[in-house]
Parts: C-alpha cells; sequence; structure tokens
C-alpha cells in the first residue's frame, strides 16, 4: 500500500504556477476535493494532511527542490513508511503535457528533487507519478523552463493528466497499483504537435534548383 503521497514544488507566489510545481498541484486537489486539511509543520519544514479512509500521509515539502528529501526523510523515518510506501508526484520532462506514467525506481534524470529524495532514502526504489510537461525549446535549459508558467493550452493538457491521475490514486492508495498503472497507461496519448518548417523562399528555391541542375 501507498501511505505517503509527496508532491514536489517550490514554496511561494513567484513559482506556484510554474512547471516544477505540477506535484503540488495534483496533492492540492486531492487534497481539495477529500477536505483535508494541509497544515504547516515545522518539525517536518513542511504542508501535511492525512487521507483518513486510507491512513495515507500528504506531504509537500516546504523546502526549495532541491531539500526536498528532508522532509521526506523525516516524515518515512517517524512514522515507520518503507521506500516501496512511497508515491513522489513530479514535473516529467521527457513527456509532453498531457501524459502521467507510473513507475517504481528507475533514473532521475536530473530532477533535483528526486536526487535529493533518493539520496536521503539511499534508495530509488519508492513509487512516482510522473506528470509531463515538455521538453525546453533548443538552446534554453531544462532548470529554466520547469521555472517558467505553461502557456493556457500546454496547462489544460497537464490539468487533464492531473485529473486521470486522480481517478486511479485512490487504487494507489488500497495496494492495487497495477490496475492504476493499467488504467493510467492505457489512455490516449496527447497529440503532438506538428513540427513547424520555415517557408522556402522563392529566390531561395530556385537558387536551390539552378545548383542542383547545373544551370546559371
Amino acid at each position: 500500500m501507498i501511505r505517503l503521497v509527496v508532491g514536489l514544488g517550490n514554496p511561494g507566489k513567484e513559482h506556484e504556477r510554474t512547471r516544477h510545481n505540477a506535484g503540488f498541484w495534483l496533492v492540492e486537489r486531492f487534497a481539495s476535493a477529500n477536505g483535508i486539511v494541509l497544515r504547516k509543520d515545522n518539525k517536518f519544514q513542511a504542508l501535511v494532511g492525512r487521507h483518513e479512509p486510507s491512513g495515507a500521509w500528504l506531504l509537500m515539502p516546504q523546502s526549495f527542490m532541491n531539500a526536498s528529501g528532508r522532509a521526506v526523510q523525516m516524515l518515512a523515518g517517524f512514522f515507520k513508511i518503507k521506500p516501496e510506501e512511497i508515491l513522489v508526484v513530479h514535473d516529467e520532462l521527457d513527456f509532453p503535457p498531457g501524459t502521467a506514467r507510473i513507475k517504481q525506481g528507475g533514473g532521475i534524470a536530473g530532477h533535483n528533487g528526486l536526487k535529493d529524495i533518493s539520496q536521503r532514502l539511499a534508495t530509488h526504489d519508492y513509487w512516482r507519478l510522473r506528470l509531463g510537461v515538455g521538453k525546453p525549446p533548443a538552446g534554453m535549459e531544462g532548470a529554466d523552463y520547469v521555472l517558467q508558467k505553461p502557456p493556457a493550452e500546454e496547462r489544460a493538457a497537464i490539468d487533464a493528466a492531473i485529473d486521470r491521475s486522480l481517478a486511479v490514486l485512490p487504487q494507489c492508495l488500497s495496494g492495487d497499483i497495477q490496475s492504476a498503472m493499467q488504467k493510467l497507461h492505457t489512455e490516449p496519448e496527447p497529440k503532438k504537435e506538428p513540427e513547424k518548417k520555415e517557408p522556402v523562399k522563392e529566390g531561395g528555391l530556385r537558387s536551390s534548383l539552378k545548383s542542383l541542375f547545373g544551370r546559371k
């Protein structure tokens, strides 16, 4: 069973709508839908709540992303929660907006929140719910990209993925993660935007043809 659901993000008004806070978005919506109050706990340096029907804890670390592991380690240690009973919800650059995937363990692909959690728990073997936010455009660093607000269309796609994730979260909390994965992973993939190509100018086309056929 999942006994701890961790949403990753950065605290503060300036970060609340950025891509890096996708994990916060899901946990906040789950708490709101279930009447769960997330209270600041200074001991854990996090917002903490509990889903009474399952007994699972909800956690939103209030340190910055690269120190997320401290709150996870402390709460998990206090309540004797094993890594395989933890689900971490986070933004994922490798998936387009609208995609959500669950997996256990695996690489962390440079995600600073996951890096700190893995170091603190001394394992990668916790569960992860990955919310796609898309790749940065050419020339932009991933760290800069995730700290920006997504445009309205992308945010709507991410929210739709959160909706689908929330629909299967009760199965995760009850221990039926395989069924949750099967349902979530068989959802249709969001359509990819067609790649934009620069129109060929008439002069450029004529020059190319002349070059190709050797005419002057």
